[in-house]
């Protein structure tokens, strides 16, 4: 055991584990690796974006000298972004273009700060952003995840269609929705059941238990959820149906995803100097944004593992890892990657930080993209059931953020007025769009903490000196 972790960075896990520990971490961030594309839409494969996240995972770790254990993801920071490139284009073909042309803008951004960072060093970061502004900036990214959390409790997979009438253009129209088919209150049964499992299993299983509650929870809430269903279709009753078995009918064994770059090359011979101007507007700003949240992501990480990552590997081989892996990423899948606070979350809870299972983690989402039953299998694990894992996960980020602030003099009212310029913008929801152009929320919040921070330091060491006098 190395720093209270079961497995640390280096450890190697038996082969078998190593497969049951990958396939955890490929649940924890399933369902937002492949809900990007789907918010996106305009066709875009969530195979593809499965594949990705595992190249770009796998690149991470060969710039990071597979030190650093933690997953890349598709972003939801560049879902604007993303949908800005279908927009301005003038045809599909020309829209998946945009998405690796602005993936590259992205990716240069990221380079150009590792390069900053290679030769002005760490500590001006460690210095804008101390412990009382990264504390609660991590505390504030599982807060801030809580309500998607919350709403998935009450949602399972059978889509019905519901129509309502609005005025549009003074006139009456039906609005045509899908909404979830089954009771909220039976997929609340669902989550919270998959949830106290994944507790009971962490706190009181033994050895192997102990180190996939995801996996032994998921398994409980989804067998909970097929039991309703075969009841549900049994009955004709729509409300207890929360599995949608119907996705396993068409199914094809093998399929070759839909890569970006196949569909991009088609679009090549439409792009001009305008579009790639586009592209970089929409781009270039959000990938200053997320470089804060990869710092934060970071800096937690390391308290989890007892090393300063920032140090080393060091940062500018992770952001070269991130940005690089974010062209590699969106090249076969579209979306630019993120280190994922499931993943962060995942490590924390079961103590398994061998980097071996991230690296093997990569290697599953690659090959089961090309795996029908298994993608759809994956694809059809209820709502309320993932909404009760990531409820374990996204409170274990925020909690990690509150451990940090622990350490910080809450007794001196510059510290309070920082911590608060930071969580309540961002429990509230600060968010800023200029154009096609949105500060997020986290991001909102650290800047305002960052400026609070300087400012108070200020006078702080103003108020020093006339002391000394």
């Amino acid at each position: 055991m190395t720093n209270n972790l079961v497995y640390g960075i280096h450890d190697k896990p038996k082969f078998g584990s190593m497969l049951v520990f990958a396939l955890q971490q490929v649940l924890a961030i399933l369902a937002a690796t492949i809900l990007v594309p789907a918010i996106v839409g305009n066709g875009m494969s969530q195979s593809a974006a499965l594949f990705g996240a595992g190249i770009g995972t796998l690149v991470y770790q060969l710039f990071t000298k597979f030190r650093s254990p933690v997953f890349l993801g598709s972003s939801f920071a560049f879902i604007n972004s993303m949908s800005a490139a279908f927009a301005g284009a003038v045809s599909i073909s020309a829209g998946y273009a945009g998405l690796i042309i602005g993936a590259l803008f992205a990716g240069l951004v990221y380079v150009l700060i590792a390069v900053i960072v290679k030769f002005a060093g760490v500590a001006w970061i460690n210095k804008l952003m101390p412990t009382v502004v990264i504390g609660p900036t991590v505390a504030l990214i599982g807060l801030s995840l809580s309500v998607n959390a919350v709403n998935d409790l009450t949602v399972g997979k059978v889509m019905i269609e519901k129509t309502e009438q609005v005025v549009k253009d003074g006139a009456i129209v039906d609005k045509v929705s899908m909404v979830s088919g089954c009771s909220p209150y039976v997929a609340l049964i669902c989550g919270i059941i998959t949830l106290f499992a994944i507790f009971m299993f962490s706190v009181y299983g033994k050895k192997m238990a102990k180190l996939i509650p995801f996996i032994l929870g998921i398994a409980v809430g989804y067998a909970v959820a097929s039991v309703f269903t075969v009841i549900g279709i049994a009955t004709d009753n729509i409300a207890l149906r929360i599995i949608d078995f119907s996705a396993f009918k068409n199914m094809q064994i093998f399929s070759l995803p839909d890569f970006t770059f196949v569909e991009a090359f088609k679009g090549v011979k439409d792009i001009d100097s305008s579009f790639i101007a586009t592209i970089a507007v929409a781009y270039v700003p959000v990938a200053f944004v997320v470089f804060a949240e990869h710092i934060a992501d970071h800096k937690n990480l390391s308290t989890i593992i007892n090393s300063d990552l920032l140090e080393d590997p060091g940062l500018h081989r992770t952001l070269l890892g991130d940005g690089v892996g974010s062209m590699a990423g969106a090249f076969f899948g579209g979306c630019p990657n993120t280190t994922y606070g499931e993943s962060v979350g995942c490590v924390a809870i079961t103590r398994n930080a061998s980097v071996v299972t991230i690296t093997t983690t990569a290697i599953m989402c690659m090959v089961i993209s090309f795996f029908g039953p298994f993608v759809t299998f994956l694809s059809s694990i209820p709502n309320c059931v993932m909404g009760g894992v990531c409820v374990a996960l996204y409170g274990f980020i925020a909690v990690s953020g509150l451990k940090m602030i622990q350490k910080v003099d809450l007794g001196d009212s510059r510290n309070l007025f920082v911590v608060s310029a930071i969580l309540i913008p961002g429990i509230g929801g600060l968010k800023l769009t200029f154009g096609k152009i949105t500060i997020t929320t986290i991001a909102c919040a650290l800047i305002l903490g960052i400026v609070a921070n300087i400012l108070l330091n200020k006078f702080k060491k103003a108020d020093e000196k006339e002391i000394e006098k």
